[in-house]
């Protein structure tokens, strides 16, 4: 039996995160069939690659059959090396890790990077469908995005599109400038401001004390004006962050992810915000939920072997 086996075609998509991986069947629909979860064994490569086979395993043998395999991680392989780069999963980084998967699970593998899968899930038939141009945002334990134009993700040449969290915050303030410092070796990435753990820090620095974003947006909510400048603040961040985005892509829909998606406030304040740093007499802003939740990475793996890459548009 092939790949798909018998009957409706089968896509198996692999969530590899740093904390946990997710493994869901989707059937010829797009309904998730199956998932199954586990914790990432942090550190371990070899045991990472042992705990995707395991769970792709168990959902096959519910469902009767095997399935195409896309799968979601951290960074991107280099197209000059052929290994993995950027991950903040550490022990993902310079290992071959697309054919080291292809040889666990003995069919073809396509990787992408997660951030891209989360933008792909939600092209196909979330918030960003029937748009022919979707920039899908993660804001949650780092900040990345993915670029897909006519359904079909824009990786260019270098692997390297929707690496927007790597850029410098546009139009820095005195008080933002060198900026925090990043893990990528530079300092004032968008990464650092918003991120969850940019925010926290940016909260901490004004009230003291640790706190996370759930508990800072609460305190906004309660009227607590450290707590709503700290929130004023990321918003404002936020906007000039997509106006350099629109003004290069000019996006037809724009869907946030990750964790801090979930504050409700950045959907009205922050469309209202991005005008005043474009160049255009006017504004269209479609900023978006997104329709999978927390699905939404792990649905844009499996739909990799349906709507493939590019390296233009």
């Amino acid at each position: 039996m092939g790949p798909s086996g018998g009957g409706e075609r089968l896509r198996i998509g692999v969530d590899l995160g740093g904390t946990k991986i997710e493994v869901a069947a989707l059937d010829g629909t797009g309904a998730i069939r199956e998932r199954r979860r586990c914790p990432t064994p942090r550190h371990d490569y070899g045991a990472t690659l042992r705990a995707v086979a395991e769970l792709v395993t168990a959902v096959e043998s519910t469902l009767g059959r095997r399935g195409t395999v896309g799968v979601g991680a951290p960074g991107s392989i280099s197209p000059f090396s052929g290994r993995m780069r950027n991950a903040n999963s550490v022990w993902l980084n310079d290992r071959r890790l697309e054919s080291d998967l292809r040889d666990t699970l003995d069919r073809p593998v396509r990787l992408a990077n997660d951030a891209d899968c989360f933008a792909l899930s939600e092209a196909v038939d979330g918030s960003g469908k029937g748009a022919r141009c979707v920039f899908g945002v993660i804001v949650g334990t780092g900040t990345g995005a993915g670029v897909v134009i006519d359904g079909r993700l824009l990786t260019g040449p270098n692997g390297i599109a929707g690496e927007w969290g790597h850029n410098p915050l546009p139009w820095p303030r005195a008080e933002e400038i060198p900026g925090p410092p990043c893990y990528c070796g530079k300092r004032g990435c968008i990464e650092t401001f918003l991120s969850g753990p940019g925010l926290a820090v940016d909260y901490r620095s004004s009230a003291g004390g640790a706190s996370d974003p759930e508990r800072i947006a609460a305190a906004a909510e309660s009227g607590d004006p450290l707590a709503v400048a700290a929130l004023n603040r990321y918003e404002d961040r936020m906007a000039r962050s997509l106006a350099s985005v629109i003004n290069i892509l000019d996006p037809d829909v724009i869907v946030l992810g990750g964790g801090l998606s979930n504050l409700t406030r950045l959907y009205r304040s922050v469309p209202a915000l991005i005008p005043r740093y474009l160049f255009s007499d006017g504004a269209s802003i479609r900023l978006r939920r997104p329709a999978h939740g927390d699905s939404s990475g792990v649905r844009g793996a499996a739909w990799l072997w349906e709507a493939g890459s590019s390296t233009g548009p």
